[in-house]
């Protein structure tokens, strides 16, 4: 992963990219919504480091997609943090590293253990959330995406490994992706190292064993990336500086909308971008990017606090539900006062779809690490309403052909009403 940069192409790249890019359709749309929190999102993008793609899909005769993007206020080089849509990369190299390793017995449903190969890690040889009480890639994915688990994505990234993870994305045309770190607190030293791995058979006999992992490769951090005026750092304590993010997890909201359309329509980004997924990878995957945890047996969610809009941003309102008919196909991520969500919405009774991603940063105080953000006050607000606004554009939508969507009409699971466990009421996200 070494890159090389000479000083004036450096500047040369900067000055191309330092613009942020907004087409006049997409102004037009979003400044026809009146609502007071989207106008003053809207009025003040840059102080509310806000991101939005919208993808406009249309359809010909054969029902062949065709895809354009629109952005307002878009920049590559305009740093957030991803957060949780880190978890849907990492889902799609597990299940391509599952594919390419070609031990018969091994799959996604294999039960495997995590064992502690170095400073910090921790084991894990049971789930209970869980069918059959075992850990397996499969319910690690649906945890990521039913609710946003943290243990799911650092055990998705310790299977894969730190250099597989980035050495594979790069190669795949994402060069400026970067993910450098667990959500557990460890120094770039322990994010280097990842757990030995064993995937067991039924009766509990070892079926193969990947052993602990070390990234060798370096890291290229093309700028400095410092936010806010203060922080707590992990011991608690007031530090009177912004937080240096140059080393975090890094993904630019292009790249993380191509990754979801590489999924959900393979044929249509470029061979190199797709992941090498079977069938059922892609059938499991559209369940568990759009089913409601109401609709899940395992894991057991608890529906009051894991309400079907959860982690549907862009439908998220007091009602906590979607209007009937339509499906959201997402991957959301907050942290440090960012909030992101990713989506394909289609709507199967009027027979639309569109892509929409967006991004925006709420924390007035300047202070990162306080738990003190605007979350309910700004962030999902705007963000509920920049998706009907976009929702509605769609409905009244003029096309030549309406799409056949019944690729991604999915068969939910039903919650079991005789089920006595008790709910899941706090997951760690």
């Amino acid at each position: 992963m070494h890159r090389l940069c000479l000083p004036a192409l450096c500047f040369f790249y900067n000055i191309i990219f330092a613009q942020p890019k907004t087409d006049k359709l997409l102004d037009h749309i979003l400044t026809g919504n009146n609502d007071s929190v989207f106008k003053e999102v809207l009025q003040h993008p840059q102080k509310y480091r806000l991101q939005i793609i919208y993808t406009q899909i249309n359809r010909n005769k054969q029902n062949r997609p065709s895809f354009r993007n629109y952005y307002y206020n878009y920049d590559s080089l305009l740093y957030f943090n991803p957060a949780s849509t880190a978890k849907l990369p990492l889902a799609l190299l597990a299940l391509e590293k599952l594919n390419r390793m070609h031990i018969k017995g091994v799959n996604k449903y294999t039960p495997l253990l995590y064992d502690s190969s170095y400073s910090g890690q921790t084991a894990e040889y049971n789930d209970s959330t869980s069918e059959n009480k075992l850990p397996s890639i499969a319910h690690f994915i649906k945890k990521a995406f039913l609710v946003s688990d943290n243990d799911a994505y650092n055990r998705l990234y310790q299977f894969s490994g730190q250099q597989t993870i980035n050495s594979t994305l790069h190669n795949k045309g994402y060069k400026d992706v970067r993910i450098t770190r667990q959500f557990m607190g460890f120094t770039p030293d322990q994010n280097r190292h990842t757990n030995q791995v064993r995937f067991m058979n039924d009766d509990g006999s070892p079926l193969y064993l990947q052993p602990p992992a070390y990234n060798i490769d370096s890291f290229y951090f093309p700028h400095e990336i410092k936010i806010g005026k203060a922080h707590f750092n992990r011991n608690d304590s007031l530090i009177n500086e912004p937080i240096d993010f140059t080393m975090h997890n890094n993904i630019s909201l292009q790249d993380i909308q191509q990754i979801l359309q590489s999924v959900l329509f393979p044929s249509f980004v470029p061979a190199r971008q797709r992941f090498d997924l079977a069938d059922d990878d892609y059938r499991f995957l559209y369940r568990y990017l759009s089913q409601f945890p109401s609709e899940t047996n395992y894991p057991k969610y608890d529906t009051a606090e894991y309400y079907d809009s959860y982690v549907k941003f862009f439908f998220r309102e007091d009602s906590r539900r979607l209007p009937d008919d339509v499906r959201v196909f997402n991957k959301v991520g907050w942290s440090y006062g960012f909030l992101t969500d990713v989506s394909y919405i289609v709507d199967f009774e009027n027979r639309i779809e569109f892509m929409l991603s967006g991004t925006i940063y709420v924390n007035s105080d300047e202070v990162l690490n306080d738990n003190k953000y605007d979350y309910d006050e700004i962030g999902y607000p705007f963000l509920y309403q920049l998706g009907q606004t976009m929702y509605q554009y769609e409905l009244k939508r003029s096309r030549k052909y309406r799409p056949d969507v019944s690729k991604f009409k999915v068969e939910y699971e039903h919650r079991n009403s005789d089920d006595t466990r008790p709910t899941i009421k706090q997951v760690d996200n």
